[in-house]
């Protein structure tokens, strides 16, 4: 089977001067993911592999770039689904981590359970050792929150001028036939204390089935978790539509059913992939058969050759 891996750093509308930054940052994490999978690894092993990446590049809302609560506090979601199994960990609102998606995978790995909050995921995070961070909260976002609106007119800007969506995720087919998804993120800025969006729930912000292939989701989350994003991709896959249609489709009924914009990377269990978006901008990078893929701004695809 020949690997593939697919990354997003967030769809929304990301300005120019994080623009060369974020193209970058997506660029490593693919590359990172599709290391794991050229060396025999698990399609698992490479979404976390690339989110983290992610998670540690403070260009993006995930971990070290995590925006700010009402509170002036980073809460963290994460999701992680082995297609496999159908086995899934995720955490939210979770603190002074630096990469919740492996805390998420250790939720999958070491619990009976799928999902822990708040401090919960916490106490269970200083059980199995995991390292508390303190330095999660960049200088410019700090500046970016101060400067913000009360919570109501800030959120009800931000999503209606379509900023401040900025997820990451991968998805990625290894060498077994597997699939598998990773998404994370700090939510949205002046969020109220305890929101939880679409990234962490099975089905809206991720999912994975060997059966038909993974998703990860990005964009406004109420809207995401409405109409279930990702396993609305995976239907109209199991349908018969290809992973492009199938996710244009599913944007386009997002956008008419509640006025939601987003974007989604998307992988078949065959390999075939997307990443599609109906924010003004996306950063996304693919890799197939030792060729990158990779793109910011609608209907724009770059390639190059690895080495």
């Amino acid at each position: 089977m020949k690997t593939v891996i697919v990354v997003h750093g967030g769809a929304w509308a990301i300005p120019d001067e994080l623009a060369e930054a974020s193209v970058a940052g997506v660029k490593n994490a693919v590359r990172a993911g599709d290391t794991v999978l050229k060396n025999g690894g698990s399609a698992l092993d490479a979404v976390e592999k690339a989110v983290r990446s992610l998670e540690d590049d403070p260009t993006f809302d995930a971990g070290h770039g995590a925006v700010l609560n009402s509170d002036g506090e980073v809460e963290l979601d994460s999701i992680i689904m082995d297609g496999e199994t159908l086995n899934a960990g995720a955490v939210a609102c979770v603190r002074n981590i630096a990469n919740p998606v492996s805390l998420a995978r250790a939720v999958m790995e070491k619990t009976d359970h799928v999902m822990l909050t708040d401090r919960g995921a916490n106490m269970f995070a200083e059980r199995i050792g995991t390292p508390v961070a303190h330095d999660l909260v960049s200088e410019p976002e700090r500046k970016e929150w101060e400067h913000g609106k009360s919570y109501n007119d800030g959120v009800k800007m931000l999503f209606n001028t379509q900023w401040g969506h900025d997820t990451v995720g991968a998805v990625a087919l290894d060498s077994f036939g597997n699939v598998a998804c990773a998404t994370s993120t700090g939510g949205i800025r002046n969020k109220m204390v305890g929101r939880v969006g679409d990234s962490p729930i099975i089905g809206s912000g991720g999912y994975a089935d060997n059966r038909s292939g993974a998703v990860s989701c990005t964009g406004h989350g109420e809207s995401i978790l409405k109409v279930t994003l990702a396993r609305l991709i995976l239907f109209h896959m199991e349908q018969g539509k290809s992973s492009t249609a199938a996710t244009a489709a599913s944007l386009q009924y997002m956008c008419e059913r509640v006025k939601g914009c987003g974007g989604a990377i998307v992988l078949s269990s065959t390999g075939d992939w997307a990443a599609s978006f109906t924010t003004p901008r996306m950063a996304w990078a693919s890799i197939k058969e030792d060729v990158l893929h990779y793109g910011l701004n609608p209907k724009e695809e770059f390639t190059e050759m690895l080495k």
